[in-house]
């Protein structure tokens, strides 16, 4: 093989190398845009439902996103901004407060839009959601929830000891609930099976009034009792 031939085949390979590259590259940028547009969706979700520790987790699994982006892209600008208006964003989650979520949401779906049209992707439009984007998880926050509900479906008896005026040598002991998770017997399936019973009165000696509630009430007061638990046992 000549010294010709030899340089010819070692350009191709260059030029080969060089064209998987940008494949790559482009294939690897268009997946963090899919993943991206997917949390920015939850993002939305969690945040108008006030479920604040999800949208916390979606917020950063985008800035990290972006900040990978911003190294795939001759113009980093743009993927700097959203990144600066997605700690706008962050500020209303630490603040809990849904009005200034949605307005700096608003302005951070605004700020996509234009990287997109920037970039030469102008047909890639993103809107705030209408849909929920995934059918099989909860947006609401289930936890809270639960321990809303337990607080005041049982509370008076397991939680609050002034709770009533009825002195405590009057009422059977109720354990609080740090103190039923605690328990080797304790489980969610029990729990279920304890909740969704039929008998007026549930609970050792039937000591306890059905509260009558819904599975998905069982569900949140499972997920808040389970969520103390694994507290408690850091």
């Amino acid at each position: 093989m000549t010294l010709r031939t030899l340089m010819f085949v070692a350009i191709l390979v260059t030029l080969s190398a060089s064209s998987v590259g940008a494949v790559d590259g482009s294939t690897a940028l268009s997946e963090l845009m899919t993943r991206l547009q997917l949390q920015h969706a939850k993002l939305w979700f969690a945040g108008k439902l006030s479920n604040w520790g999800l949208a916390a987790y979606e917020l950063r699994q985008m800035d990290a996103n972006l900040e990978a982006a911003s190294r795939m892209v001759a113009d980093p600008s743009h993927a700097i901004r959203a990144r600066e208006q997605l700690q706008a964003v962050g500020r209303a989650l630490q603040s809990k407060d849904v009005t200034a979520f949605t307005k700096s949401y608003a302005t951070l779906t605004t700020e996509c839009n234009g990287c997109h049209r920037s970039s030469g992707y102008a047909a890639i439009a993103i809107q705030i959601p209408l849909t929920l984007p995934v059918p099989n998880q909860l947006f609401v926050d289930q936890v809270a929830e639960g321990r809303a509900l337990a607080h005041s479906t049982c509370g008076t008896c397991h939680i609050v000891a002034d709770a009533t005026k009825e002195p405590s040598t009057l009422r059977p002991p109720t354990p609080a609930f740090p103190d039923i998770v605690r328990r080797p017997s304790f489980s969610a399936d029990g729990l279920r099976l304890l909740l969704a019973s039929n008998h007026r009165h549930v609970g050792p000696d039937q000591a306890m009034p059905n509260p009558r509630l819904s599975e998905q009430q069982i569900e949140a007061i499972v997920a808040y009792l389970e969520t103390l638990r694994a507290g408690l046992s850091r």
